[in-house]
């Protein structure tokens, strides 16, 4: 079934990405193996990320990624049947082990498996904690983890801000790095620092290296605060998830 279905959605992407003239960088596409099981991780700044994550593994060597998600995005009407026909794993927040085991499972049939290890979209776009996650999955497959960072995707839908899925025009950075190995003897949070530190060597390039400039003082909600911007810093960023999630969870509470 996904072969039926992912390759449709991926042209519709591409034909959306080309009306939209989205300006497309995609930097580091040698380092998607061409074949075997890879843990694709990236940063999370926009509600379209796992469209650009995979357009990046897809560049890079034809390879289809199954993303993680969360399963409310599987009980819905439309989005529920693609995500189950493109073979994407569907997490339970209240009890991972069924999602992880999936996912496992995938890297050692030769699947290329996409975490967002902040778990959540960064209102401060840069990196928050990272969950451990992705080097056990790593560890317990045998397969690498392949650092990747997204830039600019955040203009289109992210938290907190109004959509604005038709703005043309917009540089999007897309920028794979070389595959993390790991052994036996590495400790999964050893190597989720390791990752972190790359992937914010690296976001760092990205942001700076960023064709695009606000066009205007109220433009500026996009940049992180060290570059000029108004976004909120990460700890802001912090206490305001915290506020969220504890909303979220009186109302559940109360009913």
């Amino acid at each position: 079934m996904a072969e039926f279905v992912y390759p449709p959605v991926i042209g519709t992407a591409l034909t959306v990405f080309r009306a939209l003239d989205l300006r497309i960088r995609i930097e580091g596409a040698e380092h998607i193996p061409a074949e075997g099981g890879a843990v694709l991780v990236s940063n999370h700044i926009s509600y379209l990320d796992f469209l650009f994550a995979g357009l990046g593994a897809y560049k890079g060597g034809k390879r289809k990624t199954r993303f993680m998600a969360k399963d409310d995005v599987f009980r819905h009407g439309v989005s529920g049947p693609l995500m189950r026909g493109m073979k994407h794993i569907p997490v339970d927040r209240t009890d991972g082990q069924p999602a992880y085991e999936a996912a496992v499972k995938a890297l050692k049939e030769g699947e290329v498996v996409g975490v967002f290890p902040e778990a959540t979209i960064s209102r401060s776009f840069m990196l928050k904690k990272f969950k451990t996650g992705a080097a056990r999955m790593a560890a317990d497959s045998g397969a690498p983890l392949l650092p990747m960072v997204l830039w600019g995707t955040q203009q289109l839908w992210t938290k907190g801000r109004p959509k604005t899925l038709t703005k043309r025009h917009v540089p999007v950075t897309i920028m794979i790095g070389e595959p993390i190995e790991l052994t036996p003897q590495d400790k999964p949070v050893m190597v989720t620092r390791r990752l972190r530190a790359t992937m914010s060597e690296m976001l760092d390039r990205a942001q700076r290296e960023y064709p695009g400039k606000p066009s205007g003082p109220d433009d500026t909600w996009w940049l992180p605060a060290h570059l000029g911007g108004t976004a909120p810093t990460l700890e802001v960023a912090e206490a305001e998830d915290e506020a969220e999630a504890a909303a979220k969870a009186e109302r559940r509470a109360q009913g």
